[in-house]
Parts: C-alpha cells; structure tokens; sequence
C-alpha cells in the first residue's frame, strides 16, 4: 500500500495523497519506499 501511494503522489504531486502516504508510513513503522535524496533530486532536476 505504502509503494502505491508513494507512485501516486510522485505521478500527482498531490498534498493529499502525501499526507495519506505520511500516515500510512507512521502506522506501519516503516520507512517508506526504498529511495535516496539522490534519486528524489534527479527526478526533480533530470540531468541532461
């Protein structure tokens, strides 16, 4: 579930749907989708 939300919010940028996701993440105790500052930075601001 948490994955799911996750590509949701990266696809929509929506507030909603983070927050969810945020709620989602403390619930489980997890640390959310397997990702780095680096990856999130790229996706952002693409290397040409």
């Amino acid at each position: 579930m948490l994955d799911f939300t996750w590509k949701i919010f990266s696809q929509t940028g929506s507030i909603d749907t983070y927050l969810l996701f945020k709620e989602l993440e403390k619930d489980n105790g997890s640390q959310g989708p397997d990702f780095n500052e680096d990856e999130l930075a790229e996706v952002d601001f693409p290397i040409s």
